[in-house]
């Protein structure tokens, strides 16, 4: 079938229409190149902007690359920049054209010109080709000795340039100890800051392989250095006085008073108007004085100033980086930006990312002195238009309420809110109202008289209904229609989507029952046989565990699910102060601004979510063992999956894993009592377990048999897999990237296995008890992923298997993909079973 005609278009005028373009160009080029005319440059350059144009939209003009070179004998530095960025730019993926440009770049660094000499070396250092590394000894060695500071300032970074490229040459050469005298005697502070920068780097990266280099970095950190900097540090530019500033604070002083010389040599700095200037200062004071409490203290009062006056000038994004830093100052100390309060109210015109940041602060500022002004601030803020503004900020009332501060008028606001036409404001204030019960039982009157006149059909959101239903049931004997809610709620129960909201009806159904039996025995009837049929496996678990302990002892359930209760003192943080000092210690970073440390998001192993590729190709597996087992030094170490191999053979030298429990609360018997309404029932059950199962299923109207309910018995899977199974890496990827996915399914985790899932060796152990062998997994919570294979036991047929696990929403995301595609969904029943039963 021949190809369709295409369309009729005009060339583009920045745009060649075919390669004969560019042939004009490299004779035009040739024709030019040895003529002395005069305007013969104005013709090169408009030659020269054409190939800059073409190089820059992606179009090989490498061919020009010889033409380009001899019209670049010329004294108009507007052609030789153009020429340098082509040469530069061609050079490394030329190596044996880039040999062309040496003679005349080298001719270049000899240049009366100051700016030729500096452009032709800095370009002559671009080259990035290791085979020319010897033509770059001699210009750098005067380049670094020229009288021109520019021409030292670029020679200072070829350096480092050359170091990248050829570490050995660079240090044979003697160029670091040639860096250090300049860095101590070079009158020009841009070629100073230079200096300081490129051995910082060449010593780090040396430290670990010479003690010399060790040492040399060390005395980078001294007092000699330290105060000649300091004594210079107005002279350069504001990038280096960043980079003083952060040596600076590596700095540990002998002494106070070498604490307080820095920091009055500093005190000018505050002002500086630059936002990083005065950032990497007041790391600087924070860290002098961590060891000396007071004077600590009156840093903070110091340095206020500046940064609330950085918070209101300057962009958003300016405001914001400001402001986190401000943020953790604040959490660290809030009873010295008490005072300060206004400052973090928000603005109409501000960035929703700046206002959430304020609430925050403002939620930590608050006092006995100043939480009516605060709350009432917050209150205005719930019928901002910005609906996530509006949440936080009623978060934030709730918050306030928590830390006990004239909570009388707090909950009198959060009643307030109930009472709003608003749907997402009134389901932030069932969330807090009933975080303020659980800690301030004694409000039960106030806040049940209100939250009874609620409708659940206008309550559509999980969190908020679930908070609704537990008030029901906590409370339902002061809630004269508690059973007829939690009846209608049971009524619709196929139609909730939510499990969460699902789980807290059983509950809550259970409590009611306890405290008003006639009135609830229906309902609680209906919900057990609800959620026994329901699909969701931690639903179905807890209905099945709240009657079988109903048909055990009715007084011992309601010891287990309505014990006495101690109000909450304090809710768990969800930040640790090990992270918060480590975030601390890293002031004036992007740590601040995300609010952890350097090492979530720049140590692969640490990665929180991380995007998963649907194909195997970016993973490099390498056999390197006789059991065909994957080392862990197999996958490369800039993998884009984060996966880490792992072995069958692989030590289990003291692995724990951190199940998350909880400890029930003790119940004095003296304490509790069976509702009188329970009598009869509790004598009954009392007796044989037989007798006891059918007062209470035919009591609940269950019609179940008089035996337990026994949980639902997964079918044996009749595909039987090989334990032994071994499949070379090297097959498994290439397989991946052949067979087409047979099945594409999600399954649900066990709170168990949540739990259980704290590394990836945990669910390798436990699939390997079921024939289903890892061949790579890896990540970190939330987000897990494995590629898993099996082999049937009778035939070499094989599975494969990506498994992608987020801890958070108890799923698992898994592709199949089979040389048989017909016992693909048996194979999917193994795993899922095998998947269900971890950690159970």
């Amino acid at each position: 079938m021949a190809p369709p005609a295409q369309a009729h278009r005009s060339p583009s005028p920045s745009q060649p229409s075919g390669k004969g373009e560019v042939s004009d160009l490299k004779s035009q080029l040739r024709q030019l190149a040895g003529s002395r005319a005069p305007g013969i440059d104005d013709s090169k350059r408009e030659l020269f902007k054409k190939v800059i144009s073409y190089m820059t939209i992606g179009i090989d003009v490498s061919a020009v690359f010889g033409e380009m070179v001899m019209c670049s004998a010329t004294s108009d530095i507007v052609l030789k920049k153009m020429c340098y960025l082509y040469v530069g730019n061609y050079a490394k993926v030329n190596p044996d054209l880039a040999l062309l440009t040496i003679n005349f770049l080298q001719r270049d660094c000899k240049d009366e010109d100051p700016m030729i000499r500096g452009l032709a070396l800095r370009s002559l250092c671009s080259l990035r080709v290791a085979n020319l590394v010897e033509y770059l000894v001699g210009p750098l060695g005067l380049g670094l000795k020229d009288n021109n500071s520019y021409v030292r300032t670029v020679a200072v970074i070829g350096v480092l340039k050359l170091y990248h490229i050829s570490a050995p040459t660079c240090i044979d050469a003697d160029f670091p100890p040639t860096l250090k005298h300049l860095m101590l005697n070079d009158p020009d502070p841009q070629v100073v800051a230079n200096c300081l920068s490129a051995l910082q780097e060449i010593w780090s990266l040396e430290a670990s392989t010479s003690e010399e280099a060790s040492r040399e970095r060390e005395a980078l950190i001294s007092k000699p250095v330290i105060y000649y900097l300091l004594n210079r540090i107005k002279e350069f530019s504001e990038w280096a006085q960043c980079l003083v500033l952060e040596l600076v604070a590596k700095y540990v002083p002998l002494d106070s008073n070498e604490i307080f010389d820095i920091m009055n040599l500093l005190e000018d700095r505050l002002q500086h108007a630059n936002g990083a200037v005065v950032l990497a200062t007041i790391k600087v004071f924070l860290h002098l004085t961590l060891s000396m409490t007071d004077v600590h203290q009156q840093v903070y009062e110091r340095i206020k100033a500046p940064l609330l006056t950085l918070v209101s000038s300057g962009s958003p994004e300016q405001s914001y980086a400001v402001l986190s830093h401000l943020h953790i100052l604040v959490m660290r100390a809030p009873f010295i930006f008490a005072s300060d309060y206004k400052h973090f109210y928000c603005q109409y015109n501000e960035p929703s990312y700046v206002k959430k940041l304020k609430l925050e602060m403002l939620t930590a500022v608050a006092n006995e002195s100043n939480t009516y002004e605060i709350v009432t601030e917050l209150c205005e803020y719930a019928a901002n238009v910005d609906i996530p503004i509006a949440r936080e900020s009623i978060r934030a009332v709730g918050k306030i309420a928590l830390q006990q501060y004239d909570v009388n008028a707090i909950v009198d606001r959060l009643l307030q809110f109930l009472e709003m036409e608003k749907d997402y404001v009134t389901a932030e204030a069932l969330v807090l109202v009933k975080d303020l019960l659980r800690k301030y039982p004694q409000w039960s009157h106030d806040c049940i008289a209100v939250v009874g006149s609620i409708s659940s059909q206008n309550v559509q959101e999980p969190k908020a209904k679930a908070a609704l239903i537990w008030m029901l049931g906590e409370y339902s004997q002061d809630m004269q229609d508690a059973p007829y809610i939690l009846e209608s709620l049971t009524e619709n129960w196929e139609e909730e989507p939510s499990a969460e909201v699902r789980l807290h009806l059983l509950t809550a159904v259970m409590k009611c029952f306890f405290k008003r039996p006639p009135e609830t025995q229906k309902v609680l009837g209906a919900a057990l046989a609800a959620g026994l049929a329901d699909f969701h496996q931690d639903v179905h678990d807890r209905a099945l565990f709240y009657h079988r302990l109903l048909q055990y002892n009715v007084s011992v359930a309601e010891r287990v699910v309505n014990p006495p209760k101690q109000a909450v003192s304090v809710f768990a943080d969800t930040q640790s102060s090990e992270i918060k000092d480590r975030i601390f210690d890293e002031f004036n970073s992007l740590s601040v601004v995300y609010q952890k440390p350097s090492y979530m998001f720049t140590d692969k192993d640490y990665r929180g979510p991380f995007e998963f590729s649907d194909e195997l190709g970016n993973l490099s597996i390498a056999a390197e063992s006789a059991d065909n087992v994957v080392p862990a030094q197999g996958v490369e170490a800039n993998d884009k999956d984060l996966l880490l191999s792992t072995s069958e053979k692989e030590e289990i030298r003291g692995a724990t894993f951190n199940v998350s429990g909880y400890s029930a609360p003790l119940y004095d018997s003296s304490a509790a009592s069976v509702q009188s309404e329970l009598a009869i029932i509790s004598s009954t059950s009392a007796g044989s377990a037989p007798s006891s199962s059918l007062a209470i299923d035919d009591l609940l109207g269950l019609g179940l048999s008089a035996a337990p309910a026994p949980e639902p018995a997964s079918v044996p899977p009749s595909l039987k897999l090989n334990s032994k199974a071994i499949l070379d890496p090297g097959t498994f990827q290439q397989k991946w990237r052949q067979l087409p996915i047979s099945l594409s399914q999600e399954f649900s985790l066990s709170p168990q296995g949540v739990a259980a899932l704290t590394t990836p060796q945990a669910l390798l152990w436990h699939m390997q008890g079921h024939s289903i062998h890892c061949i790579a997994s890896g990540g970190h919570s939330p987000n897990f992923k494995f590629f898993f294979f099996a082999q049937k036991a009778e035939e070499s047929s094989n599975f494969l298997v990506e498994c992608i696990i987020n801890t958070s929403s108890a799923k698992a995301q898994v592709k199949i993909k089979a040389d048989d595609q017909s016992t693909s969904q048996a194979f999917s029943d193994v795993f899922q079973s095998a998947l269900s039963k971890f950690s159970v």
